[in-house]
């Protein structure tokens, strides 16, 4: 089962560890950003360039997952609670 935050995170319940709903929107931001700029990279023909933001594409894709699970078992545990987006 997936916790909120980490065990020995410094955050508390009252004070989350990290703000994942900014995280949630950062992750989008730089998914959508990095897809356009290896879209671009590779009709332009610049390869490298390319090949380096698909892959941050990919980590973004991966951090998605991981604040989605995060806020899932953060709605598991404090059920009806709605988060700003700070928090």
């Amino acid at each position: 089962m997936t916790r909120s935050q980490p065990r020995r995170a410094r955050g508390t319940v009252g004070h989350a560890y990290s703000a994942l709903n900014l995280r949630l929107v950062l992750a989008l931001f730089g998914l959508v950003t990095m897809t356009v700029f290896a879209i671009v990279a590779f009709r332009i023909g610049v390869a490298w360039l390319g090949v380096a933001c698909a892959l941050f594409a990919v980590v973004a894709v991966v951090d998605l997952v991981v604040i989605q699970r995060r806020r899932a078992a953060r709605h598991r545990e404090e059920r009806g609670k709605r988060h700003s987006l700070f928090e």
